[in-house]
């Protein structure tokens, strides 16, 4: 028998290893085990998507016309849906036949994005800690990718400002995202306008990941970058449905913003793509010009979550951990109570597993300056998130004794 071939998968190759993998190896685990572990790792939202969305999705599914081949740049009416959105939260006119595409989620229009503009060579910034595919992207589509510390107790545009100093060749695409995942960083208009500027005198492109646009709380309105004048000589902006309409499992995302650049996204596209199944379209224009009360609806139960977990586990007594409420996201950003802090954010997040029951997501998976932190994500109702709350609070009382 001749020797096996081994295949050299060079990208695969460049991916640093997965540390999220390893709690969601151990969750997997303890449930075939038996064990009832209350999930709080994986940003899936659990909340089901508005009844009439899935009402209109079902009933366009079953029109035949709508089962052949859709467009990779989404049908007219869903761009002009978006564009609506646009006009009528953020008070920006876009052109939805040259600025906006629709996108399979925006994970997978990010992403293709990075594989078209950037190449061996191209340097591209981004935060750190952040959502992972931020990171990998650049890895996979063959870029050098630098990292900026994004800190509470630093400024971002200083510490980008430093980077772009210390960088050769100079960089060419910045990616950000504001409401922040992981930390849950809130920023406003004015920080945009001063990435704008940075990046008009730079030559930078920068995408911005608006995947939180409307889970929002306390009054706070997360702005858009395309709200600053010149933001669309240098960005596009990613909006997507999973959150703001509970719309993970059927992938639609825009991106709008810059011609050239929306323009590059739709090139590869066509090459790759038919677009998100056109029932699914149809669904989302419902989504974004019918009631909104359901947007509001999701909004106070994920504010509902928060207050149950924060407001459980910082309560007097044994066993408290003090945490900041954070004004977006559907995630809780929690520094390490300081007796764990010394054994790493993995390590404590596999000790919660396995003795709280309850799995969340190490920091350090998001990023260097992710570590000392862990992420909740609040995925879980509030009666099954107060018990994650008492098994938390029995393993740090229990700690403390």
């Amino acid at each position: 028998m001749p020797d096996r071939i081994r295949h050299d998968f060079s990208k695969l190759l460049r991916l640093p290893p997965y540390v999220l993998a390893e709690v969601t190896d151990l969750r997997h685990a303890a449930r075939r085990a038996g064990e009832d572990v209350i999930d709080l790792g994986m940003g899936n939202p659990d909340i089901a998507t508005p009844p009439h969305v899935v009402d209109k999705i079902c009933e366009a599914s079953r029109n035949a016309r709508n089962h052949r081949y859709s467009s990779s740049r989404g049908v007219p009416n869903l761009r002009a849906a978006i564009c609506e959105w646009y006009q009528r939260r953020h008070a920006v006119e876009l052109d939805p036949d040259g600025e906006a595409i629709a996108v399979i989620g925006a994970k997978e229009g990010l992403s293709h994005f990075v594989l078209m503009t950037v190449g061996p060579g191209d340097v591209v910034l981004a935060p750190d800690p952040t959502y992972p595919i931020h990171q990998y992207s650049t890895i996979i589509a063959g870029g050098d990718l630098r990292h900026v510390p994004l800190t509470a107790d630093s400024d971002f545009v200083a510490n980008l400002e430093q980077a772009l100093h210390r960088t050769w060749p100079r960089p060419k695409l910045l990616i950000l995202s504001f409401p922040h995942n992981p930390t849950t960083q809130v920023v406003d208009r004015g920080f945009f306008e001063r990435i704008v500027d940075f990046a008009r005198e730079n030559d930078l492109m920068v995408i911005h990941d608006f995947a939180y646009a409307e889970i929002a709380f306390d009054g706070y309105k997360p702005p858009s970058i395309l709200e600053v004048p010149g933001a669309r000589d240098v960005a596009i902006e990613f909006i997507s449905l999973s959150k703001s309409h509970s719309m993970a499992g059927w992938r639609v995302g825009f991106a709008c913003g810059n011609r050239e650049m929306v323009q590059a996204l739709t090139r590869i596209k066509s090459y790759l793509d038919y677009g998100i199944p056109q029932p699914i379209q149809i669904g989302a224009i419902v989504a974004l010009r019918g009631p909104q009360d359901c947007v509001d609806a999701t909004v106070d139960e994920y504010k509902a979550r928060r207050d149950a977990l924060i407001e459980g586990l910082e309560a007097p007594g044994p066993g408290s951990w003090k945490i900041e409420k954070p004004l977006a996201t559907m995630f809780v950003w929690a520094p390490i109570p300081e007796p764990f802090r010394s054994m790493g954010s993995l390590e404590f997040s596999k000790r919660l597993l396995r003795e709280a029951k309850v799995a969340v997501a190490p920091g350090v998976g998001f990023g260097e300056n992710g570590e000392g932190f862990v992420r909740f994500a609040l995925v879980e109702n509030v009666h099954r998130i107060r018990q994650a709350v008492r098994g938390i609070r029995r393993f740090l009382r229990g700690s403390e004794d």
